[in-house]
């Protein structure tokens, strides 16, 4: 949703699926795009009075063998040039997948529509984990714990995309929210790196409201395009089980909604990943359902209007003349 337009406008949404896997040693997560479209998501977003265009799955750059760097780079060139062709014809691309390296490509083709634009880039991550591993740093050597990393620059990521290539992001335009695990080295490359970081820990002491209210005043103040990028695993795993790389301890699911209730209000997000999701591990369609209502919530659906009250009025006031 763009800043320009009233939040609560429709929208031209471009869904992009990516059944990518090569970036984890997990199978299923390329089963996600599948799910996803099974459990109503256009139906939802259309229902809000939205244009939903599905665009079907990318199809990577040349054969795709094993997994790792050269897998993924084939996806990434493919999957920058779907979003970046989706900004470009003014809709807001939301790729669902897949494995999080699909967001190497995602955000590599917001970063080029961005600079074309000459507009400043934000990054909003929501996951248990900050995925700034290196090849050096990783203990497992999956890339889909590294695509932040190879965004910002770091060495030794050769050839994952097109060129001419546009700038790093730069790592201070990059905030992790709902942080729960994350490994030594890459701890200190997102210390070193002056990362922003609101880790579980801060949400339980002051909830999401906060925190997140000075990211989305940050953003707006300079004109940023925002990219989110949801992993599943943002949620505490009672709540969404479909992912192969649970952590205890996340997101409630009315802390989740919470946050899609006020990107939505902010107008920001003009760009969307829903990652990680992984069909195999879930139960009877769980995981895919309440991503979806997480999806609709963003985009603007609400249990209730909420009125404007009087000065002396309390929220029991309106409950009671509802």
């Amino acid at each position: 949703m763009t800043s320009e337009t009233s939040p609560h406008a429709g929208h031209r949404i471009a869904l992009i699926g990516a059944p990518i896997e090569v970036g984890t040693s997990e199978p299923g997560a390329l089963m996600g795009p599948a799910a996803l479209r099974t459990a109503g998501l256009v139906r939802a977003l259309s229902d809000l009075g939205h244009a939903v265009t599905d665009h079907g799955d990318v199809v990577p750059d040349g054969p795709v063998g094993g997994r790792g760097l050269a897998a993924v780079a084939a996806w990434t060139r493919a999957l920058s040039r779907a979003v970046e062709d989706a900004l470009a014809a003014g809709a807001v691309p939301l790729t669902v997948g897949g494995d999080h390296s699909l967001s190497l490509g995602s955000i590599d083709g917001v970063m080029r529509h961005a600079a074309r634009e000459r507009r400043p880039l934000f990054v909003l991550w929501l996951d248990a984990h900050a995925d700034f591993n290196t090849l050096e740093t990783s203990p497992s050597g999956n890339v889909h714990g590294m695509p932040l990393a190879a965004l910002c620059g770091e060495p030794g990521f050769p050839r994952l995309f097109a060129e001419p290539a546009p700038p790093p992001l730069a790592p201070t335009d990059v905030h992790l929210f709902g942080l729960r695990s994350i490994d030594a080295g890459e701890r200190a490359l997102v210390a070193a790196r002056r990362v922003g970081v609101t880790d579980m820990r801060t949400i339980d002491e002051f909830g999401v409201v906060a925190p997140l209210r000075r990211i989305l005043e940050h953003v707006a103040a300079r004109r940023a395009h925002l990219h989110v990028s949801f992993d599943i695993d943002f949620l505490d795993p009672s709540l969404a089980p479909g992912v192969g790389t649970t952590v205890p301890g996340g997101a409630t699911f009315r802390e989740a909604h919470l946050i899609m209730e006020m990107l939505h209000d902010s107008g920001l997000v003009r760009s969307l990943d829903i990652v990680e999701l992984n069909p195999f591990l879930d139960e009877r369609g769980r995981s895919a359902r309440v991503l979806v209502e997480l999806a609709a919530s963003l985009f603007g659906r609400r249990i209730l209007d909420r009125p404007t009250l009087p000065a002396e009025a309390t929220p029991g006031d309106a409950a009671e003349r509802g």
